[in-house]
């Protein structure tokens, strides 16, 4: 599959964290042509801030694969990773990040933070960005959008 097709596999991830009233952010984690772990944001629905859709990812291939090194294998994600979603990546050992939209306020790739080039980090990961951007990105614009009327006509 391209990583076109990968990306629309992770937005209707991302639409099933919006049916739970999650931020929509959808994830999955690839090896070798298939798809080892799937995920969509679930903090609130969890209490646990950690519970962003590439750490749920992380956590379910870790399991699969029975090792927290994701060697070799590509994170699907619909948006650009926050910092605390990138030192996860890394630390996994994550060879490639696909993303979606970019997060030009908490985006710790390219953005806020460029982690991705961090030389503290012991390992590089490769990235490709705005992969269906404009999909991505109007989920999440929408989403928040729909919030914020209804914080208007109940506030």
């Amino acid at each position: 599959m391209t990583d076109a097709e990968w990306m629309r596999h992770a937005i209707r991830l991302a639409q099933r964290a919006e049916d739970q009233g999650e931020v929509p952010v959808g994830a999955l984690l690839v090896l070798e042509g298939r798809c080892i772990a799937e995920a969509w944001n679930q903090p609130i629905q969890t209490h646990d801030p950690s519970a962003h859709a590439e750490i749920v990812a992380l956590r379910k291939a870790g399991q699969v694969l029975h090792n927290y090194r994701l060697i070799d294998t590509t994170l699907y994600v619909t948006l650009e990773p926050c910092v605390m979603c990138m030192g996860a990546i890394a630390h996994a050992r994550v060879k490639r990040l696909v993303f979606g939209a970019y997060d030009p306020k908490r985006g710790a790739v390219c953005h806020a933070l460029q982690l991705s080039d961090a030389a503290f980090l012991n390992h590089k990961v490769e990235w490709t960005g705005g992969v269906l951007q404009a999909d991505c990105a109007a989920l999440l614009g929408d989403f928040f959008k729909a919030r914020r009327e209804r914080a208007k006509k109940s506030g």
